[in-house]
C-alpha cells in the first residue's frame, strides 16, 4: 500500500507557493503551462553557478564538473522514463527538439509516404511534421477525436495506417483536455505497418509514471519545467532509432547519440536542476514508504501522485455537476484523464473568466494553449478557446473547493 500523499507537508518545499495577493494565498492552477519548483531545484542550479562551470572537454576541474553534471542529468532522466542514458538528449525545449527530429526524419521520407498526427495534440507535435511533410511531398493524415468525450478515435487512427505510413505522432496526455491516450495501442498498430512512433509526453510526465518501453515509443519528448524543473527540453528514444538518423549538426559536433542531437552548448545549470527535479519526484516515493533505487522510488512516488490527483479530479468534477452554466470538455470521469480541465462558461469569454479568477488570486489559463487542433475540432477556437484549470500533486482540496466557489460566482453572476 502506498502512503497517501500529503500536499501540506510538501508545499513549504516550494518557495513560490507562499505567494500572496491582496493578503490572500495564491492558488497556482496553471500547472499545465508550467509548474513551480522546489527549493532543491533552485539550489542545485545556483550551486552549479556558484562553484563555477566551464564548457565540456576542457580537461580541467570546472570542465570536468560540467561533464559530471551532464552525465548525472542523463542518468536521472533515464530513471524517469526508462531509457538508456546514451539515448537521452537535451535541448532548449520540446518544440526545438521536435523540429530537429522532423528535419532528420524527413530525410528518410519519399513522395507518396504518409505521416499521421492527431486532433488531440499540442501544435508542437503537429506543425513540425506538417512542415517537414510538405517539403518532402508527403501526405499528412489527422486522426480524429470523439467530440463527446475528447478521447482519441483509435479506430479512425488505425484506419489511416498503411504500408506507406512512416510516422505516427501522438500525445500521451492532452495539455488542453487532460485526456490520457492509450499510446501502447497506437504504437502497436503503427509498428505493424512499419511506422515509427513519436510521443509527446510533456503533459503526461508530471502526472503518471513514464516507461518508454511500455508505451512502445520509438522517440519521446518531455519538458522539465512541466515536472517541477527548469526550462529544458528532453528527447529520449530507442538508441537504435536515434543512431539510424542523421542529425543536422555542426562538423565538429559528435556523430553519435546523444551528442549529435544537442546543438551548441547546453545550459549546464539547468541540467543540474533537471537532476534535482527527478530526485524530488523520487523523494515522494520515500515519503510514501518506498525503498530501493531511484527508479523504484519513482514507481512509488508517481503512484502516490496519481492517487492524490485522482481524488482532486473527482472532487472537482463532482463540484461542477451543480453548475448549470459550466461545461467540461474532455473525459467526464477521472479516467482516462489527468487533472487538467477545459471549461466553457455560458455567456462568458474565457479571457474574462480567467481575469476574474486572477483578481481573486486563482491563476488559470484561457485561450488555446497552442492546442489548435482540439480547439478547432470543438469549434471554440474563434470564440477565445476555453478556460483551463490544472492541478498538480501539491494542490490541496481547499484549493479545489476555492476554485469551485469562484466558478460558481462567475457562472451565476
Amino acid at each position: 500500500m502506498t502512503v497517501p500523499l500529503d500536499p501540506e507537508t510538501l508545499r513549504p518545499l516550494f518557495p513560490a507557493l507562499g505567494r500572496t495577493l491582496n493578503g490572500q494565498q495564491v492558488a497556482y492552477l496553471d500547472g499545465p503551462g508550467g509548474t513551480q519548483v522546489p527549493e532543491t531545484v533552485i539550489e542545485a542550479m545556483a550551486d552549479y553557478l556558484r562553484q563555477g562551470g566551464s564548457n565540456l572537454g576542457g580537461g580541467f576541474a570546472s570542465s570536468d564538473a560540467s561533464e559530471a553534471t551532464v552525465a548525472a542529468a542523463r542518468s536521472a532522466v533515464s530513471d524517469l522514463v526508462g531509457a538508456d542514458p546514451a539515448a537521452v538528449a537535451f535541448g532548449q525545449n520540446m518544440t526545438s527538439l521536435t523540429f530537429a527530429l522532423s528535419r532528420a526524419l524527413a530525410r528518410t521520407w519519399s513522395k507518396g509516404d504518409r505521416v499521421v498526427v492527431t486532433q488531440l495534440d499540442h501544435d508542437a507535435n503537429v506543425t513540425p511534421w506538417a512542415v517537414a511533410a510538405e517539403e518532402r511531398g508527403v501526405a499528412v493524415d489527422r486522426a480524429l477525436i470523439r467530440l463527446e468525450d475528447g478521447t482519441l478515435d483509435y479506430e479512425h487512427l488505425e484506419s489511416l495506417l498503411d504500408n506507406r505510413t512512416r510516422l505516427v505522432a501522438v500525445t500521451a496526455a492532452s495539455n488542453a483536455l487532460g485526456t490520457v491516450v492509450d499510446v501502447a495501442r497506437v504504437a502497436g498498430a503503427a509498428h505493424r505497418v512499419g511506422a515509427l512512433v513519436y510521443v509527446d509526453a510533456v503533459h503526461h510526465t508530471p502526472h503518471h509514471r513514464v516507461d518508454i518501453g511500455a508505451l512502445g515509443a520509438d522517440l519521446l519528448v518531455a519538458s522539465a519545467y512541466k515536472f517541477f524543473g527548469p526550462h529544458t527540453g528532453v528527447l529520449v528514444g530507442r538508441l537504435q532509432a536515434l543512431e539510424e538518423l542523421d542529425a543536422y549538426r555542426l562538423r565538429p559536433a559528435p556523430d553519435a547519440s546523444p551528442g549529435k542531437w544537442e546543438t551548441g552548448t547546453q545550459s549546464f545549470e539547468s541540467l543540474a536542476g533537471v537532476t534535482a527535479a527527478v530526485d524530488y519526484l523520487a523523494s515522494l516515493g520515500r515519503m510514501g514508504g518506498g525503498s530501493g533505487d531511484r527508479s523504484a522510488l519513482l514507481d512509488t512516488g508517481m503512484a502516490a501522485v496519481r492517487d492524490h490527483e485522482s481524488g482532486l479530479s473527482r472532487r472537482f468534477l463532482d463540484g461542477l455537476q451543480s453548475m448549470s452554466g459550466v461545461r467540461v470538455h474532455g473525459p467526464a470521469d477521472v479516467a482516462p484523464r489527468c487533472p487538467t480541465f477545459a471549461l466553457e462558461i455560458a455567456g462568458r469569454h474565457p479571457g474574462d473568466v480567467c481575469a476574474s479568477l486572477a483578481e481573486r488570486g486563482v491563476f488559470a489559463w484561457a485561450g488555446h494553449y497552442y492546442a489548435l487542433e482540439p480547439m478547432q475540432a470543438l469549434g471554440v477556437l474563434d470564440r477565445g478557446g476555453l478556460v483551463r484549470i490544472g492541478f498538480v500533486h501539491t494542490t490541496t482540496e481547499d484549493e479545489v473547493d476555492r476554485v469551485l466557489e469562484e466558478l460558481e460566482k462567475i457562472s451565476s453572476g
